[in-house]
């Protein structure tokens, strides 16, 4: 169970890895309000699964702290990246707001059940280096003038990562929830918009695919099973093998043209890959269990 659940969250870093590729076919909607349009189709599956068998709907029945930490995560990591990336320059915001994958695997050390192993950690620091040589090609300049971008990206990095170690408190919650954290996300990020950006259509049936894309995979499905992957496989790894992420998103972008191979991406090829493998190297080692 414990490994099939592991490879259910990564599938939720593959389609995260979609992201970049998506959002740049998309066309120029602004950033809130392609987020509200795609978590509202990424709420779709939990509200058709809630039309069809209504008796579920009782499992959104949750406590308060289950809501304020769901609609904190998937709402206020938005919230905070879009507002780094408004606030400073994108290569330094996002590498700040990607420490959450190491966050999250010295954080498991915090859970009941979980011990932080050396290969982890530094399977860890391997990934956050070969995400430095994906994110900072073009070098990385830390300038106190943007402070406020790189205090809100800091601020993203430990919003996902104390989501994410969160919920795997909250194990006995089902997955359903996510559909109303998505739909609550939409909202919010519906005001948003329309408080603070000017509304801009896709012009393209193309760029209509690219949204609903994004809608369904790394804005919606992917919440789906981080949630289940995080909640019953093995965190440590998984916040290991986030890193992947970056490195994927480059890869995918390289093969449809919108990139160029380096030895650059090779080297952060064998540091993620090299780290996510040094991570996952306890259950490699030991028998999974049913």
């Amino acid at each position: 169970m414990k490994l099939r659940a592991t490879l259910i969250g990564f599938s939720a870093i593959l389609m995260w890895s979609f992201l970049a590729l998506l959002t740049a076919a998309s066309g120029s909607m602004p950033p809130f309000q392609l987020s509200a349009i795609c978590f509202a189709i990424g709420s779709l599956p939990g509200v058709i699964t809630f039309l069809v068998k209504p008796a579920r709907l009782k499992l959104l029945r949750q406590s308060p702290k289950v809501w304020i930490v769901g609609i904190a995560g998937l709402f206020g990591y938005h919230f905070l990246y879009f507002t780094a990336l408004r606030n400073a320059p994108a290569v330094e915001a996002g590498l700040i707001a990607y420490l959450w994958p190491l966050l999250i695997v010295f954080g498991s050390a915090l859970l009941p059940g979980e011990r932080l192993r050396w290969y982890h950690v530094v399977g860890a620091l391997a990934g956050l280096c070969g995400t430095v040589l994906i994110i900072g090609k073009n070098g990385l300049s830390f300038d106190p003038a943007y402070s406020l971008g790189y205090s809100a990206a800091g601020l993203c990095a430990l919003t996902w990562s104390t989501y994410s170690l969160a919920t795997r408190r909250f194990e006995a919650v089902s997955t359903d929830v996510v559909t109303g954290f998505c739909l609550v996300t939409a909202i919010l990020s519906l005001f948003c918009h329309l408080g603070l950006e000017q509304t801009v259509w896709p012009e393209m049936a193309s760029q209509w695919l690219a949204v609903v894309g994004l809608g369904l995979l790394p804005v919606g499905l992917a919440f789906y099973a981080w949630d289940f992957g995080v909640k019953n496989g093995d965190i440590q790894i998984l916040g290991a093998a986030s890193y992947a992420a970056p490195l994927l998103s480059t890869l995918i972008l390289i093969a449809f043209g919108f990139a160029e191979p380096s030895l650059r991406i090779l080297a952060a090829c064998v540091l993620i890959t090299g780290g996510a493998v040094l991570a996952a190297s306890g259950m490699l080692r030991r028998p999974a269990k049913a």
